[in-house]
């Protein structure tokens, strides 16, 4: 499986770099997170009379959201097309919006620390490294950005039970979160994404046995050269990359799991 991020992390520069908006690009912006609003006030209402109804219920036409909420059909379409990715909601065509059925706990796209409480342990995390600066080739990539863009990379420390159990290198588009501060970061990646309404609900992986590096052995406290597994993931809502994750676990401590229905025989 082809890597969705280059071999070696993007060499950053120690002192953030933060673009200076141009007028027209402010004026761009502020539409951009008006857009974003308007967006999450559509999908917060739907899911909660989606979250009290029963399997099977309607949900209220996109010409009527329109109208409640006086935006474009497309801000409405985006936020019902969020919550058919969740599984939260079926559409039909011809006939509308439903809700869906329950789908089972171990379904859908969990972030570190429910994946954690999954596995009977409490999750905490320490920031390694916080940068903001123009995309790298590979991340521009993954994300579907330019090399002008600007991205956050986030290294954490990942810990399970108060013990390190995997080194995490996450990279976003800086306006997918832009008051994203390094000195107060957010207690989840997902959750603050999800406030913004692109919280990741589909993934690509790519997994991959290897060795850790001496940095690599002393931050996560094991043996050089001890065996770790590789995963990079891309994160997705409604098609559009907005996370790209490289993750290295420790081998004695975890084990990949997944799950798979419908397989061809």
């Amino acid at each position: 499986m082809t890597s969705l991020l280059p071999e070696r992390l993007p060499r950053l520069a120690e002192t953030p770099v933060t673009a200076v908006a141009a007028p027209q690009d402010a004026v761009r912006t502020e539409e951009a997170e008006s857009a974003a609003c308007k967006h999450v006030r559509v999908r917060e209402y739907v899911r909660s009379l989606a979250e009290g109804l029963a399997p099977g219920s309607p949900m209220p036409s996109e010409r009527h959201l329109v109208t409640r909420f006086g935006v474009a059909r497309m801000t409405v379409r985006q936020a019902l097309d969020t919550l058919v990715a969740e599984g939260l909601l079926d559409r039909v065509p011809g006939r509308g919006t439903f809700v869906a059925e329950r789908r089972g706990s171990g379904e859908g796209l969990r972030g570190f620390a429910d994946e954690m409480a999954g596995r009977g342990m409490v999750a905490d995390s320490q920031t390694l490294h916080a940068q903001q600066a123009p995309a790298s080739p590979g991340v521009a990539r993954a994300l579907g950005l330019t090399t002008s863009d600007l991205v956050w990379h986030w290294r954490r420390l990942r810990l399970a039970d108060g013990r390190p159990i995997a080194i995490e290198d996450s990279w976003f588009a800086a306006t997918s979160l832009p008051d994203f501060d390094p000195a107060r970061p957010p207690t989840s990646l997902f959750d603050a994404l999800g406030d913004r309404g692109l919280r990741p609900v589909s993934s690509e992986d790519s997994v991959a046995a290897d060795l850790a590096s001496p940095a690599e052995a002393r931050q996560l406290g094991i043996s050089r050269a001890a065996p770790v597994l590789r995963l990079a993931r891309r994160g997705t809502v409604a098609g559009r990359p907005v996370v790209a994750t490289r993750i290295m676990f420790r081998a004695d401590r975890y084990t990949f799991w997944s799950r798979q229905t419908d397989l061809a025989g």
